[in-house]
C-alpha cells in the first residue's frame, strides 16, 4: 500500500486531505501538534504528534521512507530545508503556497497593499507563470517562494507539487472571512457597509477542493507550480448575500463606491481594491482536476460550523488569529453607527 504523510493534518485543509489520500488507498499517518483525529478520518488512518519545528522528529516519522509527504504548515526555509533533507527517502511531496506571492506588472503585491495605490492590478485571472516578489525572509509571500524555489531547485531528486492557494475557506479556518458576516447576523446587524460598491472578488479557495487537488497530485507526482482555487469567485456583497440567505435573514446594504469612507467602515476580510482572482487551466491541463465544490456549494458547512462555535464562547478567543490579523475593529458597530448617522443628514 502507498503510504503517506500529512504535516498539519489537524488543520483546515489536513483533516479533508486526510480523507481524500485514505480514500484513495493510501495509507496515512496524520501528524500534527495535538496529534488529535478528525471525526471523519478512517480507522486505518494513524494520528500521531509532531511539532513541526523539530526535523529530527520529522526525519524519525519519515523512517527509511514513505511514498509521500504531504507539508499544510511550510512558512519558513528552515521548513523547506527539512523537506529538502528528505530527499532519496520521500517518493514525492506536496506542499501548500499561497497566492500571496504573486506581484502585478508594477511590482505590487500583498506586501504593498498598505501604501497608497498598493494593492495589485492584474489584466485578468493570474497565472503560475506571472511575477512573483522576490524569494527572502521579510514577509509571509516571500518566505513562500523561498520555499518554492528550494524545492523546485530538486527537481527528481524530490518531485515537488507546490499549490498557490487563494482565500481558503471551510469548517477548522483559523481566520474564517465568512465570520464577519456570520457573526454581524447573529449581533442583530440588519444593515452593513460595503467598499468598493461590494464588487471586490478575493478568490475563494475551498479545503475540499484544495484536497482534490492533492489527492491528484501525489497520483501524478512532478516537479510543479499550481494555482488552487475554487471554479467561481462571487464579489463581496454576494457572499454577504448567500450567508444571508442561509442564516434566514435580510440585510438592506449600503454600497460605498471606492475605499472605506472612515476607518473600520466598509472594510471587510473579502474587501479589495480591486480583483484577485487565480487562473485554474494548469491544474486542469496537468491533474484533470475537476472541482468537487463550488463556495457556494461549500458555503452551508462553514457557517454551521461558526455559528456552533460562537455558541460556545466568544470570537475574540475562539479566532485570536483573526483578532491579531484584522483587529477588533472588524466589529465596530458604533462607527459604523455614526457613519451611517452622518452620510444620511
Amino acid at each position: 500500500m502507498k503510504t503517506a504523510l500529512v504535516i498539519g493534518a489537524a488543520g483546515q485543509i489536513g483533516r479533508p486531505a486526510v480523507r481524500a489520500l485514505a480514500a484513495d488507498g493510501w495509507e496515512v499517518t496524520a501528524a500534527s501538534r495535538g496529534g488529535g483525529r478528525d471525526a471523519g478520518w478512517p480507522d486505518g488512518v494513524r494520528a500521531v504528534r509532531l511539532d513541526r519545528e523539530d526535523g529530527g522528529a520529522l526525519g524519525e516519522l519519515v523512517g527509511d521512507g514513505v511514498d509521500l509527504v504531504v507539508d499544510m504548515v511550510a512558512f519558513t526555509r528552515e521548513h523547506g530545508r527539512q523537506l529538502a533533507g528528505l530527499a532519496g527517502r520521500v517518493g514525492s511531496a506536496v506542499v501548500i503556497s499561497s497566492g500571496a506571492v504573486y506581484e502585478d506588472a508594477a511590482g505590487r503585491s500583498f506586501d504593498t497593499q498598505a501604501e497608497p495605490d498598493g494593492w495589485p492590478r492584474y489584466d485578468g485571472p493570474v497565472e503560475e507563470t506571472d511575477r512573483t516578489v522576490a524569494p527572502g525572509g521579510a514577509t509571509y509571500g516571500t518566505r513562500k517562494v523561498r520555499i518554492e524555489r528550494d524545492l523546485l531547485a530538486l527537481g527528481d531528486a524530490l518531485p515537488t507539487t507546490l499549490l498557490r492557494a487563494g482565500a481558503v475557506h471551510g469548517p477548522h479556518c483559523r481566520s474564517p472571512r465568512e465570520l464577519y458576516f456570520v457573526k454581524r447576523n447573529l449581533d442583530g446587524r440588519r444593515r452593513r457597509v460595503l467598499a468598493y460598491n461590494g464588487e471586490s472578488r478575493f478568490h475563494p479557495a475551498s479545503t475540499r477542493n484544495l484536497a482534490e487537488l492533492i489527492r491528484l497530485a501525489a497520483a501524478r507526482p512532478g516537479s510543479r507550480v499550481l494555482n488552487g482555487a475554487d471554479p467561481d469567485s462571487p464579489t463581496v456583497a454576494e457572499i454577504g448575500a448567500l450567508v444571508d440567505g442561509l442564516m434566514g435573514v435580510e440585510t438592506e446594504t449600503v454600497l460605498v463606491d471606492g475605499p472605506p469612507p472612515a476607518e473600520t467602515v466598509g472594510d471587510t476580510p473579502w474587501s479589495l481594491p480591486h480583483p484577485f482572482v487565480l487562473d485554474m487551466s494548469a491544474a486542469e491541463r496537468e491533474l484533470g482536476y475537476k472541482p468537487v465544490t463550488t463556495y457556494a456549494e461549500a458555503l452551508p458547512e462553514t457557517v454551521e460550523w461558526l455559528v456552533a462555535r460562537l455558541r460556545e464562547r466568544d470570537w475574540e478567543s475562539s479566532f485570536p488569529k483573526m483578532v491579531a490579523s484584522y483587529t477588533t475593529g472588524l466589529f465596530d458597530y458604533a462607527a459604523e453607527d455614526a457613519w451611517l448617522e452622518s452620510s444620511a443628514a
